[in-house]
């Protein structure tokens, strides 16, 4: 009797996880260029109306909110590097595992060189 089959073969693993966050990073950069094309083109609209706006971006809490569009904007990059050789090189299925690492890897390497000089410049050290 052959056995029964469990479905997807990432489930819970580094490749489910590595296409759920790529699917959240990429919406939540969508959402981001969609309020940054609004908030460029008020400028044409009402020049105060766009410093206003301008102005709430220069403080603390959107520094930390640019430390997570920079953390979104940069896995989902290395990422979507992992997913062009998983599909395009004849051993990115075999060794999806650690592309998957290899781009977290990558990440952290951004985020631990990009934190320190964001919070230098936004608290002024």
């Amino acid at each position: 009797m052959a056995k029964a089959s469990t479905g997807t073969l990432y489930r819970g693993h580094e490749g489910m996880w590595s296409w759920v966050a790529h699917r959240v990073t990429g919406v939540g950069i969508f959402f981001f260029l969609l309020v940054h094309v609004l908030d460029t083109a008020l400028v044409r609209v009402s020049p105060e109306a766009y410093n206003a706006v301008i102005g709430t971006y220069k403080t603390p809490l959107m520094a930390f909110a640019e430390i997570g569009l920079v953390a979104g904007i940069a896995y989902h990059a290395f990422n979507g590097l992992r997913v062009v050789l998983v599909d395009f090189w004849k051993g990115g299925p075999k060794n999806q595992r650690k592309l998957f690492w290899a781009v977290m890897v990558l990440w952290l390497i951004v985020m631990i060189a990009f934190i320190p000089r964001q919070l230098m410049h936004t608290f002024g050290g």
